[in-house]
């Protein structure tokens, strides 16, 4: 075992991917996440892509490492019973269920205060309970939507858009899992557990207005929401002889000397370019020079000019050219490991590194109630219990 988390039990009532990720996150840092699911097909997304067996596709595999799999029919009161006896055990309860329909289930966080006082239990829900959307669905299309990035690609766009990934679910995922440390990190001092709410709409807004709150961050504003470096139609990747590459000077120097790798010396002096601030203001007009200028170099050319230079560049990559990146194998970003029944897969590695405490992908991710015996016997069930559970449908394994 290792991980800073090692030794910390959480309770993962979650599906889909922001709640996955987020314990995931907390597995991969050594803690026993035990994921409760509700049978017969348990989290829809082992059902999300192709795969070798059933339940078993591969975001489902990835996001579910260093998890044993329980499941539990929490419409049956022995399962519930039983969910109680293993909240006695842990240390943290993390759920994305909305708050009316865990409450219906008798496990609000009233509910299991009274189980376990000193839990950090842990509700993920799309919209605060201190607002009048707390009702509401949320989907990570909808935060999308609701939060203000749909709109943010109006203007470089023409079109309002969804970026192509779970942005909202991932980054509420990981605001989870610090969420959760934190609150560990509390009891640790006090003894004291503490409910934790960590809604999907405030914290994608929180995110995007890191930046974007810009000149509306005065009263009265000194402008508009907005920073306007990222959100000029010429923010891209530029066109290249051969393909597209980022090439990103920052500051003073780094553009003094791409106009002099541009061969664009008269531009140095050129009060528009002058300094950040100068730069920020005439933003279309300097991203238009450095998209001329990239016409006329390969990407191998310009990341060997730059990096000599000290200008910061990548050449855009496809998600098989960063599978397959030098770099990435250099830190084993993309392990290989035998799964007991999917055979060899291939997952995405812990990106961050403890000198002291590292974390490490420790278990493959689990069949569908496949640990639940194992994980009864641990909190002092015999086997005859395990068994009427199993005989009445409240608990359902998969062996095979």
């Amino acid at each position: 075992m290792s991980g800073p988390l090692n030794g910390i039990r959480v309770i993962d009532i979650t599906t889909v991917l922001l709640g996955p990720y987020a314990t995931q996150l907390l597995g991969d840092m050594g803690a026993d996440v035990i994921k409760v699911e509700a049978p017969p097909k348990g989290d829809s997304t082992r059902y999300l892509g192709k795969g070798r067996s059933p339940g078993m596709g591969g975001a489902f595999l990835n996001t579910n490492r260093n998890k044993r799999s329980i499941a539990l029919n929490l419409k049956d009161e022995a399962a519930k019973e039983t969910l109680s006896d293993l909240i006695k055990s842990a240390d943290v309860l993390v759920h994305n269920m909305r708050p009316a329909a865990i409450a219906r289930l008798g496990f609000s966080y009233d509910d299991v205060v009274k189980i376990k006082p000193d839990i950090v239990y842990c509700g993920a829900y799309g919209y605060s309970q201190k607002g009048s959307k707390k009702d509401l669905p949320a989907y990570d299309d909808l935060i999308q939507a609701a939060s203000g990035l749909a709109d943010l690609f109006r203007e470089p766009t023409g079109k309002a858009r969804y970026a192509p990934t779970v942005v909202a679910d991932k980054v509420t995922g990981l605001m989870v899992s610090q969420a959760v440390a934190m609150a560990l990190v509390h009891k640790e001092r006090t003894g004291e557990g503490q409910f934790v709410e960590v809604p999907m709409y405030e914290t994608l807004v929180s995110f995007l207005m890191a930046e974007h709150i810009y000149d509306r961050a005065f009263d009265p504003p000194l402008g508009d929401f907005g920073y306007k470096r990222l959100t000029t139609p010429l923010r891209r990747p530029h066109k290249s002889k051969n393909g597209y590459i980022a090439i990103l000077p920052y500051t003073d120097k780094q553009y003094a000397a791409f106009f002099e790798l541009a061969d664009l010396q008269h531009l140095a002096g050129d009060p528009r370019f002058r300094d950040h601030t100068s730069r920020t203001e005439f933003v279309h007009e300097i991203y238009q020079i450095v998209a001329d200028a990239a016409l006329e170099k390969t990407n191998d050319e310009w990341v060997e000019l730059c990096q000599a230079a000290q200008i910061p560049v990548a050449p855009v990559q496809s998600l098989d050219d960063v599978f397959n990146d030098p770099h990435m194998a250099e830190v084993g970003m993309f392990p290989e490991f035998d799964h007991p029944s999917e055979g060899k897969i291939v997952l995405s590695g812990v990106p961050v590194t403890f000198s002291k405490s590292p974390g490490a992908i420790r278990r493959m991710a689990p069949k569908i109630g496949e640990q639940g015996s194992e994980i009864l016997t641990e909190i002092g069930y015999d086997d005859d219990r395990i068994a009427a559970l199993r005989d009445t449908g409240a608990l359902i394994e998969t062996t095979d």
